[in-house]
């Protein structure tokens, strides 16, 4: 089935309600969202000469022409990629290239970014600013019909760094998202037409995923205005539009439960938190909890099994007189009703409760592999099941914890940082022999980027220097916080350098208040 399918229906079933908003303001009704779409989709078959399976990727910040050409996409039988707008050039430059990107949709925060790389990728054909004249002849051009995909059809090429420092585009299918958009009925909230979901978080991660279950029940889909949700923000935009739910990081979650102005509120609006993709520290999330009450819900996943492997429900959260309460909501949850998890051993084989192991998955959630990477994808998924890199233990009533990531995943603000991709950007600097990457807790982005520097002979580099060399190369928000510099790094007998050993430092400086 394809999943554009939903907008079809509901441009004929639900006319005159409310589709798309910006802020306070409607942007589009579901016939105006299902018009808009057809009309775009067939514009990239009749126009600019697409067919199924052709790549469309999305390069923008949050707002209604972001949803309106990638469901135009699934619409055509094209496959949507979605591209994090805070990426550098050069990351988003990849990203265009590993998927054979034809046509890139962007707006004109980012068209500086996207309009060199028209000549710099040669796939790329056609660059459309939305909105602007450009959009607004596709969004007229004579509809598409909707076209007709198998299950399996790739739908979504989610772009995450892999260990390498090199992105990997997990494909999922119509089936992933369709199974992800039930298990999200069954497991976190049942959706009905009059809520709404606020796009808070990117919509080429968490938010468009969780985006999905609220257009297939035909919920009004809204961005906020600022780019930089506020409470004020949240208090007026739960109030116009009732019935509210978003994604978040955690770190989000605690800005929004210490903002003055929900001090106190009641926000009869607002339905339920999602919140993930980080560690939430019990404190923070108590504090969350006496600000909004029982809305919150938790879960974990990774792009790979789009946001879906295990959670905690609002009643798990709300159910404060349980004896293990606490050490529940330290885990992450229990696994999701679409969806098989095991610890396992190095040899694969299931480990006990209390026994930490590596989290795998399987369902008919998780992606049918790597987009043409087939090496890494018989590595993810050898014996049938998805292996997270995830360390992780389950209790006695089968909630999980994860107790470290493997794959030394540094998250930041909610945003995933792979320590390789920023020590190869560190070493193109003439003075840096050596570096390692590692994450330092942080009370309020839950992670910071710390390096450890070599020096090479003669001058040592300034920090602006350092910072420098990232920013040429990858994202900002990537660069360090702070620089260590030593004689040198701690390695094991094999040479591989000992990260355990650069974090029990930081740990030690911090002191028990941060471990």
């Amino acid at each position: 089935m394809n999943v554009a399918s939903w907008v079809e229906r509901h441009g004929r079933r639900l006319r005159d309600r409310p589709a798309l908003a910006e802020g306070d303001r409607l942007h589009a009704t579901w016939a105006d969202f299902a018009a808009r779409v057809a009309a775009v989709a067939g514009a990239f078959r009749d126009d600019l000469g697409l067919r199924p399976g052709d790549r469309v990727a999305v390069v923008m910040r949050n707002r209604p022409e972001y949803l309106e050409a990638t469901y135009a996409a699934w619409h055509a039988g094209l496959v949507a990629v979605p591209v994090n707008a805070r990426l550098h050039r050069e990351e988003i430059a990849y990203i265009l290239e590993h998927s054979g990107t034809k046509v890139v949709v962007t707006d004109e925060e980012h068209a500086q970014d996207v309009e060199p790389l028209r000549e710099a990728v040669e796939s790329v054909r056609t660059i459309i600013l939305a909105p602007g004249p450009q959009w607004d002849r596709l969004t007229a051009a004579t509809p598409a019909r909707l076209v007709d995909v198998a299950a399996d059809d790739p739908a979504w090429l989610f772009y995450t760094s892999g260990t390498t420092g090199q992105p990997k585009g997990a494909t999922l299918t119509h089936r992933n998202l369709l199974m992800a958009s039930l298990s999200y009925f069954a497991d976190i909230d049942p959706v009905q037409q009059n809520h709404s979901v606020l796009y808070a978080a990117p919509l080429s991660h968490g938010a468009g995923l969780y985006g999905l279950p609220h257009v297939a029940r035909g919920a009004v889909g809204v961005t906020p205005t600022s780019g930089a949700l506020d409470g004020a923000e949240l208090a007026a935009l739960t109030e116009r539009w009732p019935g509210m739910s978003f994604f978040a990081a955690p770190v989000m979650v605690k800005r929004l439960a210490t903002d003055p102005a929900l001090a106190g509120a009641d926000l009869p609006g607002l339905r339920t938190i999602i919140y993930g993709g980080a560690p939430m520290y019990l404190s923070d999330l108590e504090l969350a909890l006496d600000v909004f009450g029982p809305r919150l819900a938790q879960i974990y996943g990774q792009g790979e099994t789009p946001m879906t492997i295990t959670g905690l429900s609002k009643a798990d959260h709300a159910d404060r007189s349980h004896p293990r309460w606490r050490a529940r909501m330290e885990s992450v949850g229990f696994p999701r009703t679409d969806v098989q998890v095991r610890v396992v051993d190095d040899d694969d084989v299931e480990l006990p409760a209390g026994e930490a192991g590596e989290v795998v998955v399987r369902g008919d959630v998780v992606m049918a592999g790597y987009w043409n990477q087939p090496e890494a994808t018989a590595q993810a998924l050898r014996g049938g099941w998805l292996h997270t890199g995830d360390i992780g233990s389950f209790d006695e009533d089968g909630f999980l914890t994860l107790r470290d990531r493997s794959k030394d995943l540094i998250i930041s603000g909610g945003m995933n940082i792979y320590p390789r991709e920023v020590e190869e950007a560190l070493l193109h600097h003439p003075q840096v022999d050596a570096v390692a990457v590692v994450g330092r807790p942080d009370p309020e982005w839950g992670e910071s980027v710390v390096a450890f520097v070599v020096a090479g002979d003669g001058a040592r580099p300034t920090t602006d220097e350092l910072d420098r060399a990232c920013t040429d190369r990858i994202a900002r928000y990537k660069r360090p916080k702070e620089y260590h510099f030593v004689d040198a790094l701690p390695t094991n007998n094999y040479g591989k350098v000992l990260k355990r050993e650069l974090r029990e430092r930081l740990r030690a400086e911090d002191g028990p208040s941060m471990r």
